[in-house]
């Protein structure tokens, strides 16, 4: 196999890990180009990537907000103690 074939070829699982980090903006450019890749002839990592484009969408559409650290544990002292607010 040549060496080029055996650095692109990747897993399907690696494929699906390279995705996730795609949808956080944390692949590296090798990363990107193995996926593209693989997109070109594996139908289950294409379904996996247009699945994963679609929540990406989906969340940024819904402009979910979560809590920061500081009120995430105020509410953690007061379940654990049994407080109201």
């Amino acid at each position: 196999m040549s060496s080029i074939k055996k650095y692109f070829l990747i897993s399907c699982e690696e494929a699906k890990q390279i995705c996730d980090k795609m949808q956080y903006g944390e692949a590296t450019f090798w990363e990107k180009m193995k996926l593209k890749f693989r997109l070109m002839w594996c139908d289950t990592t294409k379904s996996y990537s247009e699945k994963n484009g679609k929540l990406t969408k989906l969340c940024n559409e819904a402009k979910l907000k979560s809590l920061d650290a500081q009120k995430k544990e105020e509410m953690k002292k007061k379940i654990s103690t049994g407080t109201e607010v």
